[in-house]
Parts: C-alpha cells; structure tokens; sequence
C-alpha cells in the first residue's frame, strides 16, 4: 500500500484551520513514508514518519487531531525533557520511553481537543490513569508506573521527537530534510508569537508554555528589589495616624481635631540563614542584599538582621552591611529565626537561605519575601519549598 499524500495533506490543512496558531509548525513537518511505523511519529529533527495503512484506515479529522498530536511534541521539547529526565533520574530501557511518552501525551490531550478536533480513538488521558489534568510530563512521570492502567497502551509510539529514545525508522541527524537548530527555534518563536497576539484562541496550557517559551530571564536583584519594595508599600504596612498635621477633612468638623494618615518608612528584617549548608560566598551575597533592601526601603534606620542557623540570635539594627555579625553553621530551621523576627513587630520579614529548612505553620502578620539561593535539587521530596504565602526570587 502506498501513502496517500492527498488525504493526508488534506487533514493537515484541517489540523491548520482548526488551531491556525500552530500553522507554522505544522507546515515545518517533514512527512516520511514509513511502513514500520505505527501510526504517525516524529523525530527531534521535525520529521514525521507516517504509516499509510494507518493513513487509509483513519477519518480526516481524526488525521487532522493526529496531526496536531505529534506536533505538539517537538514544540514542547518533550525529546529534550525526556533525556534530561532519564539522565537526571537514571531511567534506562523501553518501559520506561513508554512511560516517558505516556506521560507526554498526558501533557498534550489534557486539553489540546475540542473545538473542531476529535478526541483520537485510544489516545491517553490523565483521568484514564486517575490523574488530574493540567500538569507537565515531569510531574505526571513522578505519578504511575507501568501496570494495569497502562497495559491498554503498549502499542503507543509517537517517536523519538517523544521521549528521546531512537527509533529504528529514524534517518538521523543527517540533511534528509531535517531542520537545524536555529530553525527549530524560529518555528517555536512564531507559533508563540501568534498565540500571544491571540491568547484568547489558544488553550491555557498552550497560553503557559508561549509565555514560557522565549520569556527571558529577569535579574534577581531587580526581582527581589522590587518584591521588599512591593510589599513594603502595600496596604497597611508603615502607616499610621498622627496629629502633627491636621486631616484635610477637618474643616468639615469645627472644633474637632483630626489626625491625619503619615506614611512611615516601612520596618523590615531580615533572617539570614548561617546554616552549614550556606557557604561564605551566598553569606557575603547576603550581605549585599542586605545593603539593597535598606536602599529598597528608603534608609537603614528601619531594616535589621538576624542570624539564624538551627537557633534565632538577637534583631541587630543596620548601620552597615560590612559590620554585621553572623553567626551559625549548624543545622537550620528558620522557624525560630521568623519568631525573632516577629518580635520587631516589622512590616515586611525578608528571609534569605538556601532552603532546606522547615517553615513556618502559619502566615507571619506581616508581608513574606524569600530570597532563596541558588540549588541543584537533586531530591524533591526532601527539599521543602517555601511556602505559598511568601513571594519567592531565586538568588544567583
């Protein structure tokens, strides 16, 4: 049987109709003719091997939904996340590919159908393997295992350009039609280009992954500078009533005497962590900050630090970053070092660590920024993440 090319362009130019911000990508593809190929794969070259007994057999819309499928796999770079992911996690064989390119389509049918495109007959959903949908391949690989709610898609295979792992059909990095680096990169630019200038049309994880895609990287000291200073003039925090100047509505109330509101520089502290685990380098990096959120905040006379390893030590005004004393290098828990920090009754508590350390139960009465030092995490479950109710920067 050969392939027919007629139908299949047919339904790519469905695919377009149906989701037009991907019109790009889909005219990028490669199509080659494979007989030992399942269904329809892809390679992280832009090459999709296309079975034609799988082409002869399936209705144009579904073709279309297929289209748009395999796509999606090389925009979200699911070969390069899959081979970081099994180099990071030591994964090896098939079963585990399998596993990778489960998970991928988990991350793409959540809701890449609907609105003209048919959810394809025996594609895989998150609620199939009782998961919620809206997640990365990465956190849907930490959820199910190979077993009884997976044997139904053994017969899945979306290629290399789905987890990484080569195929036997793959032609290679050779110039059989595939695209460079730089190419591939100009495709993803403009599919992201026209899903931001029509967000409105494109699916939210669709909407996340434009934003994320060429978002470029924002300078940590900007960020943590313009969080001390976002919390610092919020609502409520350094202000208070005084009668050294009358209220403007005073003259409505003859004889009464009015305060008016005076905004006060904002009291804030700072926890740094001088646990064992921060070296002299982040310390001084502390320092530095330190000097900066004085400068965020308008002078030094309202800021003051607190060493803090596995015990808090005692709320030292800043006069100057370079004369600050710290001291530590046991094991941490910061816990005690915001119950220190509490008793200055600040505004805003700003903790700076490297973040293994437990946090606090509850929400501080005041505004939270962490500033949190640099880490490969190898161990996610044994690293405790700052908690929701602080605005988090990474440092460095």
């Amino acid at each position: 049987m050969t392939l027919d090319f007629e139908k299949l362009y047919a339904a790519r130019l469905f695919a377009v109709r149906a989701r037009p911000y991907l019109a790009s990508a889909l005219f990028a593809l490669h199509v080659v003719e494979s007989p030992r190929t399942p269904t329809m794969a892809v390679d992280r070259h832009w090459r999709c091997y296309v079975s034609p007994d799988f082409v002869a057999r399936t209705a144009m819309q579904d073709l279309a939904a297929v289209w748009v499928h395999e796509v999606s796999h090389l925009l979200r770079d699911h070969h390069g996340r899959g081979d970081r992911y099994a180099r990071k996690h030591d994964l090896r064989g098939p079963g585990e590919r399998l596993r990778m390119n489960i998970a991928a389509d988990c991350e793409i049918n959540d809701d890449v159908y609907g609105d003209g495109l048919p959810f394809p007959s025996g594609a895989v959903h998150p609620f199939q393997l009782r998961m919620d949908p809206g997640q990365l391949m990465e956190d849907y690989l930490g959820l199910f295992r190979l077993g009884p709610f997976t044997d139904g898609y053994a017969w899945l295979d979306c290629g290399s350009g789905a987890d990484g792992g080569e195929r036997e059909w793959d032609l290679g990095p050779g110039d059989a039609h595939g695209l460079t680096d730089q190419e591939r990169d100009a495709v993803r630019f403009r599919v992201a280009e026209a899903i931001n200038g029509r967000p409105g049309r494109a699916p939210k994880g669709w909407q996340r992954w434009a934003e994320e895609a060429f978002h470029p990287p924002q300078p940590w000291r900007e960020l943590l500078g313009s969080a001390v200073r976002a919390a610092a003039g919020a609502s409520g925090s350094g202000g208070d009533y005084s009668y050294g100047r009358p209220a403007r509505r005073a003259a409505a109330l003859p004889g009464v005497v009015l305060p008016s509101l005076r905004r006060n520089p904002p009291r804030v502290c700072v926890v740094i962590d001088t646990s064992a685990s921060v070296s002299d380098e982040e310390l001084g990096t502390a320092l530095l900050e330190v000097s900066a959120v004085g400068r965020a905040v308008g002078g030094r006379s309202r800021v003051s630090v607190v060493s803090c390893d596995a015990a808090a030590r005692v709320a030292h005004p800043l006069c100057r970053a370079e004369g600050i004393t710290l001291i530590g290098g046991g094991g941490t828990d910061l816990r005690t070092g915001f119950r220190q920090a509490e008793r200055t009754r600040p505004d805003v508590i700003v903790a700076l660590t490297d973040g293994w350390t437990p946090w606090p139960s509850a929400r501080p009465p005041c505004r939270t920024v962490v500033g949190l030092f640099r880490r490969e995490i190898e161990d996610e479950e044994d690293f405790a993440f700052p908690p929701p109710w602080a605005r988090t920067v990474r440092i460095g």
